[in-house]
């Protein structure tokens, strides 16, 4: 089976929430799915998840899964542990990475591991999963830290953690079977920001000094643009009206990575998930159409 037709993966059985589907309107164009909410389209991206998973370990054994920070993966984690898809989880055979995160200890706010230790592993109170606290895979902030380290250490310690265990593609590139990314403000994806060094950086990851024009302040680590290029299944996740403007750009405006470097997730094989506010921007049918799912 090709990269190309594991990036079509079928969608999860079940009662999904009504929604439009947008088809890619051109080569080397994503497909993007609209839902009412946010909740919905954490749903919507968590079907996509699973099935992914499902199929990864169907061919391999296990499931290589890079996840993202920020508020995107939330509702996609609620998702994932809620009656309707837990059993649809190959849990035991998931293997949870992360494509950036602050350079900062897991226990920070800041930290992109903290939804995965509030939802995924019930410290919200919530049913948890059963994923294996061995499956999770951060980047080894708390031990370069305790080493008096750098972000450039951790970086590449990261590099070689994945090098050992994520399969590759023809090229080189970390393959991994589903990348799951949200959207900022400024058009950035991972930590990769308008103008970002990591677009020259070779190799898998590299360390960001803390951006100024957004939040949190903080030394960062991410994974390069390459990780998108290689990823079986590419989920991009916007939700808000407040990303209306920059999802437009993204997606209908010129290409322009270096400004917008969310616009590397517009591929062929990618999927869009947004909610119809950050779906404002688009304009008929994709803002305003509703059809069962």
């Amino acid at each position: 089976m090709t990269r190309a037709e594991r990036r079509r993966t079928p969608r999860s059985p079940g009662a999904a929430a009504p929604g439009l589907v947008v088809p890619a309107t051109g080569p080397g164009e994503p497909e993007v799915v609209v839902l009412p909410g946010a909740e919905a389209a954490g749903r919507a991206a968590a079907e996509l998840l699973a099935a992914a998973a499902r199929d990864a370990v169907a061919r391999r054994g296990r499931a290589d899964v890079a996840t993202t920070g920020g508020s995107t993966p939330a509702a996609v984690y609620r998702a994932l542990v809620s009656d309707q898809l837990r059993a649809l989880v190959p849990w035991d055979a998931l293997h949870l990475w992360f494509g950036d995160d602050r350079f900062v200890a897991r226990h920070h706010t800041d930290s992109n591991v903290g939804p995965v230790d509030a939802v995924l592993f019930g410290r919200d109170g919530g049913p948890g999963s059963p994923l294996p606290h061995a499956n999770v895979h951060p980047w080894p902030v708390d031990a370069t830290l305790a080493a008096g380290g750098s972000a450039e250490d951790c970086a590449a310690a990261y590099a070689a953690e994945m090098g050992e265990a994520v399969p590759t593609d023809a090229e080189g590139r970390p393959a991994f079977d589903v990348v799951l990314v949200g959207i900022g403000p400024d058009g950035h994806v991972l930590s990769i920001f308008p103008g970002s060094r990591a677009f020259e950086a070779w190799g898998w990851t590299v360390a960001i000094p803390p951006p100024s024009h957004v939040g949190p302040h903080v030394a960062r680590v991410t994974c390069t643009p390459a990780v998108l290029d290689a990823a079986g299944t590419l989920i991009a996740i916007a939700h808000g009206a407040a990303k209306a403007d920059v999802v437009a750009r993204i997606l209908g405006g010129p290409r322009d990575e270096r400004a917008l470097p969310a616009q590397r997730a517009r591929r062929a094989g990618a999927t869009f998930v947004l909610d119809a506010p950050a779906a404002g921007g688009l304009g008929a049918p994709a803002a305003a159409g509703s059809v069962a799912r």
